[in-house]
């Protein structure tokens, strides 16, 4: 099942399902912050640079626990501030599109994920993702699972 809060990325994904033949997948219209799902429904969830995109991230974290079912799990890619950004930099539309405006420092990030009920394991961090994308600023991409 794919979420998007786009209709035009729905029909996309569902046009995308037909062509390559994936008969067993669905897609919803909603947004990450309101998950479109029963409570405990789900087994995995999959995210690539989508939670920094959304303003509530509390919400997420608590909306994702709140779908998963009693031994699911979570995966996540997401760019992770190691300092603070400068507020013009927070406000930077480029900076924003490319998930790094609205991220949330490291520990921030960890600790609202557990506060809604995760654990977590870090997978990866790729300091280098810094200079290849931002320009050397305080940020890396964190990959990670989390569990119920």
């Amino acid at each position: 099942m794919g979420v998007d809060m786009t209709q035009a990325m729905i029909e996309k994904a569902q046009a995308n399902a037909l062509k390559y033949g994936y008969p067993n997948v669905e897609f919803r219209l909603g947004d990450i912050e309101a998950l479109p799902v029963e409570s405990n429904s789900i087994d995995v969830i999959i995210s690539n640079c989508v939670i920094n995109l959304a303003l509530d991230k509390e919400k997420v974290f608590k909306e994702a626990f709140r779908v998963l079912k009693p031994e699911g799990e979570m995966y996540i890619s997401d760019i992770v501030l190691l300092a603070e950004l400068p507020e013009d930099l927070k406000n930077d539309k480029d900076l924003l599109t490319s998930c790094l405006a609205g991220a949330l420092l490291k520990e921030e990030y960890l600790r609202l994920l557990n506060e809604a009920g995760f654990s977590a394991e870090i997978l990866n961090e790729d300091l280098d993702i810094s200079k290849r994308q931002y320009g050397g600023l305080p940020a890396e991409s964190l990959k990670l699972k989390a569990w119920k």
